[in-house]
């Protein structure tokens, strides 16, 4: 009889299916598009599905969480939490090496954007594996970060004396070189501070302030992409990873390219067309009602100048935070695919 109980569990086990691999994830903005449209899909419907059941996801963000914009990848590498997604950019206090994953004017379209982001990628992997013990899955991109001023102005040059809130520390370096002053507020501040006069301008992706409502509290739009395309990055805890079989691993790699970071890249530059319509009724917007902001176009001179101080300041500053051996880096990846060098000393 012992003998006949133990033969069958044996084959119980033997063609019982393994334990479903359960996945914390906590994703990024959960009122914006990006996670809307892409990222609460692939983690809750798409990965499951392709997984036949194998995998299960708990899915939150990281603002529903109330975490540390600047925790979110820190959290992960102690294992927190299984995946983590978030700006690049919140990032940069613990990797200053990570701002040249994302630096301002040096692509103007989404595909342009695109090949900046897969030139960096392979740094971005070392920084995360080496910064945050994580393992990058896909890095997809926010619409372009312009400039949303409650303010009359008619281009670059008015942003001399404006307090402005930007989206990160190379774009809030920027600013500070075109004589205007960074303010430090967060994303979800933002709308009371240009209400009550705290800042009198603010850099967030068009589609991002659209949402948001900025359009009720500022007047102008400057669609230059002041704060570059603010990268999200995802990752997954390596330890976690190294534990997930060479199938899954895979399973997960493939899917994530296919039915997230790939359709994310696609609708970038049309939506960014689309949120400028839909900000300033110049157009025909797709994602709700038209406002009625000013749209204010740079000119090439705001182009030139904005690129002069670009290369002559904002980046020499940033090699000295990075380094010279992650500047250099970044010459032969990056700045070989954009046609900029950062100078090494």
């Amino acid at each position: 009889m012992t003998r006949l109980m133990t033969a069958t569990a044996l084959a119980a086990l033997l063609t019982t299916p393994a334990l479903a691999e359960e996945l914390s994830v906590v994703g990024s903005w959960s009122g914006l598009p990006l996670h809307k449209q892409y990222e609460a899909p692939y983690w809750t419907e798409t990965l499951p599905d392709a997984s036949g059941g194998d995998i299960t996801v708990q899915l939150t963000t990281h603002d529903q969480m109330g975490l540390g914009l600047g925790d979110v990848f820190t959290l992960l590498g102690q294992g927190v939490y299984d995946v983590g997604m978030t700006v690049a950019d919140y990032a940069v206090a613990d990797a200053p090496e990570l701002e040249g994953l994302d630096v301002p004017l040096v692509a103007l379209t989404a595909d342009k954007a695109k090949a900046m982001v897969d030139a960096a990628r392979p740094m971005v992997e070392d920084i995360f594996h080496d910064r945050f013990n994580s393992e990058v899955l896909a890095i997809a991109p926010y619409p372009p970060q312009v400039v949303f001023c409650n303010a009359d102005i008619s281009g670059l040059d008015d942003l001399a004396g404006k307090k402005i809130r930007g989206s990160g520390r190379m774009t809030t370096k920027f600013l500070e070189a075109l004589g205007a002053e960074g303010i430090n507020v967060s994303f979800s501040e933002v709308p009371g501070a240009l209400q009550r006069g705290v800042i009198d301008c603010a850099v967030t992706g068009a589609g991002s302030g659209y949402s948001a409502g900025w359009w009720e509290v500022s007047t102008h739009l400057l669609p230059i992409p002041l704060g570059g395309w603010d990268s999200v990055v995802t990752a997954m805890n390596l330890d976690k990873w190294n534990s997930l079989s060479s199938e899954t691993q895979s399973l997960i790699k493939d899917t994530i390219k296919a039915d997230f970071e790939d359709p994310a890249w696609a609708s970038a530059q049309g939506a960014l067309d689309n949120d400028i319509a839909c900000l300033t009724g110049d157009g025909e917007c797709a994602s709700g009602e038209a406002r009625s902001m000013t749209l204010v176009e740079a000119t090439p001179e705001d182009m030139a100048k904005a690129r002069e101080i670009l290369e002559s300041e904002v980046l020499p500053a940033w090699a000295e935070r990075a380094g010279a051996e992650w500047a250099t880096r970044w010459n032969d990846t990056v700045g070989k695919t954009v046609g900029v060098t950062v100078p090494v000393n």
